[in-house]
């Protein structure tokens, strides 16, 4: 903005309110971000359930699963985790590598077996 004044008052007037609407986008840019910078995805298995929730821009939605009755198994589609079990799915795994899912779906599984 300092570099944006200088040139306004050497006569350069348009100088100034690009550097307003520059600053404005990066401030928008930057609200856009924090919103999304804690998004992800949690699974926890506790007690007789699987829990998952998952975080979107500050809203957080949960799906409990009965952990006898639950089903993991690759998605149709773009390739993401399916959590089935009590008449009800979700897919997880879009934050993490498509090539590192596999692994999830094992370590989810074992979870499941042995707590």
């Amino acid at each position: 903005m300092t570099v944006a004044v200088f040139f306004w008052f050497q006569g350069a007037l348009l100088v100034l309110p690009f550097a307003a609407l520059e600053l404005a986008v990066l401030a928008a840019s930057f609200v856009v971000y924090a919103r999304h910078a804690t998004d992800g995805e949690r699974i926890t298995v506790r007690g007789g359930e699987l829990l998952v929730e998952f975080e979107s821009a500050g809203s957080t939605r949960r799906c409990a699963f009965a952990r006898d009755w639950v089903r993991i198994e690759p998605s149709s589609g773009i390739g993401l985790i399916e959590v089935c079990g009590g008449g009800q799915s979700v897919q997880v795994g879009r934050y993490l590598r498509a090539d590192l899912r596999p692994v999830l779906a094992r370590e989810i599984r074992q979870a499941l077996r042995t707590g």
